[in-house]
C-alpha cells in the first residue's frame, strides 16, 4: 500500500482511540519493552509523544529507562527537516514547539553515532520493518547518521501491514513493539 493512503488510514484509526485506551495501550507497550534483550546498552533515544496526535505516551518508557539508569536522549527539531539530540536529565528544560511537541531548550547535545537504541515514531509499518511516518523525513535522515549497530525500535498500537511501498531513503526498523507482540525484522 502507498504511504499517503496509509497515513490517512492510521490517523483515522488513532482518532478512534480515546485517552483511556491510549494510556492502557501505552502501558502495555512499556511492559513489552522490558522483555527486549537491550539492557546492556546505555544510550536510548526516545520521542516525546503528542497527545493531540494520539501518539503513544512515551512517559512510561522513559520511567522504565530511568529505573534502569539509562541515558535518555530526546530530539529537537531544527530547520531543513533535521533533528538535534539532547540528554534528558534533571536540569533539562522543556518547551512545546510549534507542533505541540515537548523539546529541550537547553542541555548536553549527543551525536547520533553515540546513540545505541532509538524508539522510532510511526503511523504504520509492515511485516518487513518498513515504516510510514508523517512524511517529512526527520527520522530517516537521523537514523542514517546512527551507527550500523543502532537498534531501531518502532512503537505502534496496531499490527503490521503486509507491504508498504518504500523509497531508497527509507531506513528499516529492527523491531516494532505493540501492546500484544514484538515484531522482529532481523
Amino acid at each position: 500500500m502507498d504511504k499517503k493512503t496509509l497515513r490517512l488510514l492510521y490517523k483515522k484509526k488513532r482518532a478512534e482511540l480515546d485517552s483511556v485506551k491510549i494510556e492502557e495501550l501505552s502501558i502495555k507497550i512499556a511492559n513489552q519493552i522490558l522483555t527486549i534483550p537491550m539492557w546492556g546498552f546505555d544510550n536510548f533515544h526516545i520521542f516525546m509523544g503528542v497527545n493531540k496526535l494520539k501518539e503513544i505516551n512515551t512517559n512510561y518508557i522513559i520511567s522504565v529507562l530511568q529505573g534502569r539508569d539509562k541515558n535518555i536522549i530526546i530530539p529537537k527539531v531544527i530547520s531543513n527537516s533535521k533533528l538535534t539530540h539532547y540528554l534528558l536529565n534533571d536540569t533539562t528544560k522543556l518547551k512545546l514547539n510549534q507542533w505541540g511537541v515537548l523539546e529541550p531548550i537547553n542541555g548536553i547535545k549527543v551525536k547520533p553515532k553515540k546513540i545505541q537504541v532509538v524508539f522510532v515514531p510511526l503511523l504504520a509499518y509492515d511485516c518487513y520493518g518498513n515504516r510510514v511516518g508523517y512524511g517529512k523525513g526527520y527520522y530517516d535522515k537521523f537514523l542514517a547518521k546512527c551507527g550500523d549497530e543502532c537498534l531501531k525500535i518502532g512503537l505502534s498500537f496496531f499490527t503490521p501491514e503486509k507491504k508498504i511501498l518504500t523509497s531508497p531513503l527509507d531506513i528499516k526498523l529492527n523491531l516494532c513493539v505493540t501492546p500484544k507482540k514484538i515484531y522482529n525484522f532481523n
